[in-house]
């Protein structure tokens, strides 16, 4: 590969940029119209991988109608029947997903992906699965995919789960749930890290009819099963980092059409980092509007960013440009995901010459 030198333009920025789909919601409302009664239509789908993964399962189940690049109509099936072989790809959260739904089968399905995903940990959502009766064999190296996955005696009950390891394994256990008979209960032993995204997965459900009840230490999903619906994606915030950082950096002034509509994304919280760095945040419509006055000075944060981790990257750029040192902290755990996320962002941005510090649980 060789390298290549950019000379980064002088001038403010001036521009509109449009943002796809928040892939957190629309997975979490593709499973809910998945394992709903009728046909579901969802509009503004990303085109990312997690997505495409869990429209290709519909697909090859013949459970799928396309309307447009963007939209889809859904035919539930609230046994959650999968297809026998089910390729995740590189798409972690799908594949949490997916061996949740795979669970409520009568007939076995195979959950693998590459090999990247290969490698990332699954034991804590094999075991709460199996700790509720569903059959989990691993058919390599255990915790880890391929595993295969059929019902067993899986109806629901009560299964414990640690809190800091992964919001996805919780998120894959509520959203089968509302399908289970006994409904499901779900202890969290210790902190609950990326809180905002079970938040997110309770907020779909019950967008889809579920019952569910998130406290401190303990989730409730009643047996009350998804009704169809249309449902529209808001926009994805955690691509919207980029541009917003961008104007922070740079000055000027950037519209992202329809964010105001986001809501319900932890992520939402980089509109108020913009603010506290010293961007001005307003909203016109439905849309958000971020700016800086070229050659206002950066100022530099300390934040726990615990429950929105996935604006490290851009929140870390701005940083590198602020006047004096500012802390990230609270997101130690993003280090175990597909890579080291804090490790990787430090060697990379040390190379274009930032001073940073990877710290047990995030950077200065």
């Amino acid at each position: 590969m060789s390298s290549r030198f950019l000379t980064p333009p002088v001038t403010p920025i001036d521009a509109v940029v449009r943002v796809p789909g928040s892939k957190s919601v629309a997975n979490r409302a593709l499973v809910c119209a998945m394992l709903a009664g009728g046909e579901s239509i969802i509009t503004g789908l990303p085109d990312g991988d997690d997505t495409a993964v869990i429209l290709e399962v519909l697909s090859q189940t013949s459970r799928l109608q396309r309307l447009a690049d963007d939209a889809v109509m859904v035919a539930g099936n609230p046994t959650g029947k999968l297809p026998g072989i089910v390729d995740a790809a590189l798409a972690g959260t799908s594949s949490r997903f997916l061996t949740a739904i795979a669970a409520l089968g009568e007939s076995t399905s195979i959950i693998d992906g590459g090999e990247p995903l290969r490698s990332r940990p699954m034991q804590h959502l094999h075991h709460a699965l199996s700790s509720l009766g569903a059959d989990i064999t691993p058919l390599g190296v255990s915790g880890h995919l391929p595993v295969s996955v059929s019902r067993g005696q899986l109806v629901g009950g009560r299964v414990s789960i640690r809190g800091d390891v992964s919001s996805q394994f919780i998120s894959a256990l509520m959203l089968i749930g509302p399908v289970l008979p006994q409904g499901l209960s779900i202890d969290i032993e210790g902190e609950l890290v990326s809180r905002s995204y079970v938040e997110m997965t309770a907020t779909v459900m019950r967008d889809f009819g579920a019952l569910v009840s998130v406290e401190p230490n303990v989730i409730v999903v009643s047996a009350s099963g998804y009704a169809s619906r249309e449902y529209a994606v808001e926009p994805d915030y955690s691509s919207a980092a980029f541009p917003i950082a961008a104007v922070l950096i740079r000055g000027g002034s950037v519209t992202i059409p329809g964010l105001a509509k986001s809501v319900m994304q932890g992520d939402a919280a980089m509109a108020d980092i913009a603010r506290s760095m010293g961007g001005t945040v307003q909203v016109t419509g439905t849309d958000i509007v971020v700016s800086r006055e070229s050659g206002q000075a950066l100022k530099p944060i300390s934040m726990n960013m615990e429950d929105c981790s996935d604006l490290v990257p851009a929140v870390a750029a701005a940083c590198a440009v602020a006047l004096g040192s500012s802390t990230i902290t609270g997101v130690g755990f993003i280090r175990r995901k597909e890579s080291d996320r804090l490790g990787d962002l430090a060697a990379e941005m040390r190379k274009a010459g930032v001073a940073v510090e990877v710290n047990e649980d995030g950077l200065t």
